[in-house]
C-alpha cells in the first residue's frame, strides 16, 4: 500500500470509527437523558475525578526525569509537565502524533537529541503496558468464577472448550512461524517483542528504578481511582462491584487507541463492561460520556495553556541562546 495512503488512513479511520460510536451511543441514548444524568450527578466526585486524573499526569511529568537523568539531562518540571499535556492534546487530532510532538518539544526547548527524547517516551509506554497487562491478570483472578459462569451462561461449554484448545494450538504454530521466518512481519514482531523485553529490562538499570516504579504504579492507581470516583457522582451506579469497575475500566482503556482520544468508542465501551455486570445502557452510556467529557475538558485546557505558554516560559532561555 502507499505509503500516502496509508498514513491518510491511520488518521481518518479513528476519526470516522469515533464519529459511528458517537451517533450509536446517542441513539440508544440520546443527549438530552445524558444531560439529565449530569444535572442530578453529584459534581463533587467529578472534581474529585478530575484532581486524581491531574495527580497522575504530574506524576508521570516527574516520573518522564527521572529516564532522562541517566542521559545527561536534567530538564524542567514545568517543561516536562507542559509537554506531557500537550501530547494528550494532541492526541485528540492525530492518532500518536502527541508521542512525537513531545520529543519534538523536549529537542526545542531542553536540547534532549528528538530520538533519545522519543526513545525515552517507549520505554515508559512499555512499562505502562507491563502494568495494563498485571490489572488484567489480576482482574481476570479476581472475577475468575463470575468471569467463568458468565461464559458458561452465554455460551456452549463444548465451544468454549474447542475454541480455547483451538487458540492454544494456533498460538503454538504462530510462535513457531514468528521464531523461524524470515518474513517482513515476523521480523517486524521479533524487534517489538525485543524492545519491549529490552525496555522493560532497562526500568532496573536507572539509578532511580524504584522512584520510576512507585510513580508508574502512583499512575495507574490514580487512573482506577479516578474511574470509580467518577461513578459514584451517578446515583444508578451506586454500589457497584470491583468487578465491574475493574472490567468497565479496562474496556475503556482500550477504546482510547481505537479513536482519537476515545471519542464516541470510550462510553460504548464502558457499556460493554458493564453490560456483563447486568448494569443497564442509560446510566452506563451517560456515565462514559460524563468520565471522558470531563478528563477530555481537563486536557484541553491545560494542553492548550501548555502550548500557548511553552515559548512564553522558554522565551528567556532563547534569548541566552540568541545572545
Amino acid at each position: 500500500m502507499n505509503k500516502k495512503i496509508k498514513n491518510i488512513l491511520k488518521i481518518t479511520l479513528p476519526l470516522i470509527l469515533g464519529v459511528f460510536l458517537v451517533w450509536y451511543s446517542l441513539s440508544d441514548v440520546p443527549l438530552p437523558k445524558i444531560l439529565e444524568f449530569w444535572k442530578s450527578s453529584n459534581k463533587s466526585w467529578i472534581l474529585l475525578g478530575l484532581f486524581l486524573g491531574f495527580l497522575s499526569h504530574l506524576s508521570r511529568a516527574y516520573r518522564w526525569r527521572f529516564q532522562l537523568e541517566p542521559l545527561g539531562y536534567n530538564i524542567k518540571f514545568g517543561n516536562s509537565i507542559m509537554a506531557v499535556f500537550a501530547t494528550y492534546l494532541i492526541n485528540y487530532t492525530i492518532p500518536r502524533a502527541g508521542e512525537v510532538a513531545r520529543a519534538s518539544i523536549l529537542a526545542n526547548y531542553e536540547g534532549v537529541p528528538f530520538e533519545k527524547g522519543f526513545g525515552t517516551i517507549v520505554a515508559e509506554r512499555i512499562a505502562d503496558l507491563i502494568v495494563m497487562l498485571g490489572i488484567i491478570i489480576m482482574t481476570l483472578f479476581l472475577q475468575f468464577d463470575f468471569i467463568y459462569g458468565f461464559l458458561i451462561e452465554k455460551f456452549d461449554v463444548t465451544k468454549i472448550v474447542i475454541a480455547l484448545v483451538f487458540g492454544i494450538v494456533l498460538m503454538v504454530f504462530f510462535l513457531r512461524y514468528i521464531r523461524k521466518s524470515d518474513s517482513k512481519i515476523a521480523l517486524k514482531i521479533r524487534v517489538f517483542v525485543a524492545g519491549l523485553i529490552e525496555g522493560a529490562l532497562s526500568i532496573f538499570k536507572m539509578k532511580k528504578k524504584w522512584a520510576f516504579i512507585f510513580h508508574t504504579l502512583f499512575i495507574w492507581v490514580m487512573y482506577l481511582l479516578m474511574f470509580y470516583v467518577t461513578s459514584l457522582a451517578i446515583d444508578d451506579l451506586n454500589g457497584i462491584s470491583t468487578g465491574a469497575i475493574l472490567i468497565g475500566f479496562i474496556s475503556a482503556s482500550f477504546s482510547i487507541a481505537a479513536t482519537s482520544g476515545g471519542i464516541g468508542a470510550y462510553p460504548v465501551a464502558v457499556y460493554l463492561g458493564f453490560s456483563i455486570f447486568g448494569i443497564t445502557k442509560e446510566p452506563s452510556i451517560a456515565f462514559g460520556w460524563i468520565m471522558w467529557a470531563s478528563q477530555t475538558l481537563m486536557i484541553i485546557i491545560f494542553g492548550g495553556l501548555s502550548l500557548i505558554c511553552l515559548p512564553i516560559y522558554n522565551r528567556k532561555k532563547k534569548n541566552e541562546h540568541i545572545l
